[in-house]
């Protein structure tokens, strides 16, 4: 009997591990950047459906897909697009309100327009580049980059 103990412990061991891990959440980065609309509410409409499917998300948004994230945003942000009549900016705040999405624009995005984060829509803010980076880097972590 101990012998058969001593063989099927490394076993045990090993499913233990794989159920933590298989229970840990999977963690999801989107970075925005394309100037599209489409590709941008393509980008907001796969981050939707990947914490529908269990993952904890954040988004960084740069360069013009900043713009998404301005309380006085460009047409192309907050304009309804087919098939659904959905804006990449409306998507991007019903996940942050109804979702806890976690919506940052890049460290340089808000300096390079000469403005401060007063500019951005609530909840929205300017990301760390460590903190992001080490986002990135962690394990169990994708990264979706549009």
């Amino acid at each position: 009997m101990r012998f058969s103990k001593i063989l099927l412990a490394p076993f045990l061991a090993l499913g233990l591990a794989a159920t933590a891990q298989a229970q840990e959440t999977n963690k999801l980065v989107t970075i925005l950047t394309a100037p599209e609309p489409q590709t941008q509410l393509m980008a907001m409409v796969l981050t939707m459906n990947a914490i529908a499917a269990g993952a904890e998300a954040e988004m960084l948004l740069c360069g013009p897909a900043g713009d998404i994230a301005l309380q006085d945003a460009p047409e192309t942000a907050t304009a309804g697009q087919p098939p659904r009549d959905a804006s990449p900016q409306g998507l991007m705040q019903v996940m942050m309100a109804n979702q806890g999405l976690k919506v940052q624009v890049c460290a340089i995005y808000l300096p390079g327009r000469g403005e401060d984060v007063s500019v951005l829509i609530e909840g929205v803010t300017a990301a760390a580049p460590d903190a992001m980076g080490a986002a990135i880097v962690a394990p169990g972590t994708t990264v979706m980059s549009f």
